[in-house]
């Protein structure tokens, strides 16, 4: 907070205690306090996002791929009601992020061209749903590999830099909050489909492969002025509907078991880079986000957060349908999406990303604010 802003709200303080002369004090002591809070919520300027359709706010909408929802039922929660390009009847996790850091209610796309730097200097994501760390995995679903979402960024600081000048650039860099949410769509879109990476590499090789990538990315992050970084795992995949709905082994409810094992473990080596990292690279803040523990907790005792359909979808019949096969109309689609865990068979509602977003917020996001 510049010399100038501290100087004017000391004079409104002023002013506002002699026009409530019968308590100065107590409104002094007031609205110092609230200064103190208008302090703590923007010391975090903005949120800088790469990754899948967990965090993609509609780049999608931009790229020759299947891989899109900007059309309804998708958005129907949304402000305004329209589709956006989330994968979600309303906002994401890293949405929540930036309305609890006191930035802004919602993270625009950067490839949106109805927002501007003005907009995406103090939050941007530049993810692409059905992307991975693995080249590859992006090859197979037509949509922005990592290594395109890093030049995107390059480009974003130039225009940033332009916008705010050089300095003030760098410090925004510095003081911002990189969310890196990437590697589902590896296992499911990529090993467990294509026949090139089980070829290749045994599951426990294709994991320590891709969690060299996520070494090299928060390198590179690194480098480009990423000081304050946390990286997320793999959600349960094995919960996601459209496996339960082919899973007829049921366990736990019909959750592959496996599939969350291989989320856990995977989360365990990606833990481990981050850590590793946050030791080795001087001035960084780093912290893993476990995205396993809290939605499983949420799937065993959904009446706990006020919700009761955790095993289908709000979307059609709730056990396939996602991007273009949940589509208006389908009078199989939910009326009110608030009671559901999932909104398509792969993507969670908005009240799940907020429930998971305000845990991280307080446990995980705290460590590193």
């Amino acid at each position: 907070m510049d010399t100038q802003n501290i100087d004017l709200q000391w004079l409104l303080i002023t002013t506002l205690a002699l026009l409530f002369k019968p308590a100065p004090i107590m409104l002094l002591m007031h609205l110092c306090f609230l200064m103190t809070q208008v302090e703590a919520t923007i010391k975090v300027p903005a949120i800088i996002v790469f990754g899948d359709s967990t965090v993609d706010a509609g780049n999608n909408n931009h790229v020759p791929t299947l891989a899109r929802s900007n059309f309804e039922p998708y958005g129907r929660d949304f402000e305004g009601g329209k589709p956006t390009g989330r994968f979600c009847n309303g906002r994401l996790a890293t949405d929540f992020f930036s309305e609890a850091l006191g930035i802004k209610p919602f993270i625009p796309a950067y490839l949106d061209p109805g927002y501007s730097i003005e907009d995406f200097a103090t939050g941007v994501t530049f993810a692409s749903a059905g992307t991975g760390y693995d080249n590859l995995t992006s090859q197979i679903t037509n949509v922005i590999p990592l290594w395109k979402q890093i030049e995107y960024f390059k480009d974003y600081k130039t225009k940033l830099s332009s916008y705010l000048g050089k300095t003030k650039a760098e410090e925004t860099i510095q003081e911002a909050l990189f969310v890196t949410s990437l590697g589902t769509n590896d296992f499911v879109v990529d090993y467990y489909v294509s026949p090139s990476r089980p070829s290749q590499f045994t599951i426990e090789e294709y994991q320590n492969f891709l969690a060299g990538i996520a070494e090299e990315f928060i390198r590179e992050m690194y480098t480009l002025g990423a000081r304050r970084v946390a990286v997320a795992g793999l959600p349960p995949i094995g919960c996601l509907p459209v496996i339960r709905s082919v899973n007829f082994n049921a366990e736990m409810g019909g959750c592959r078991e496996d599939l969350n094992n291989l989320a856990r473990d995977f989360g365990g080596k990606v833990s481990g880079v981050v850590s590793k990292l946050s030791r080795e690279l001087k001035g960084t803040k780093m912290v893993f986000l476990d995205l396993v523990d809290k939605p499983l907790q949420i799937i065993r005792n959904p009446h706990l957060y006020g919700l009761e359909n955790v095993g289908r979808a709000c979307c059609g019949t709730g056990t396939f349908e996602f991007a273009y096969a949940c589509h208006e109309p389908d009078p199989f689609t939910c009326t009110n999406a608030s009671t559901y865990a999932f909104w398509d068979s792969v993507h969670p509602t908005e009240v799940l990303y907020h429930i998971v977003a305000d845990h991280l917020v307080k446990t995980a996001l705290a460590q590193i604010l």
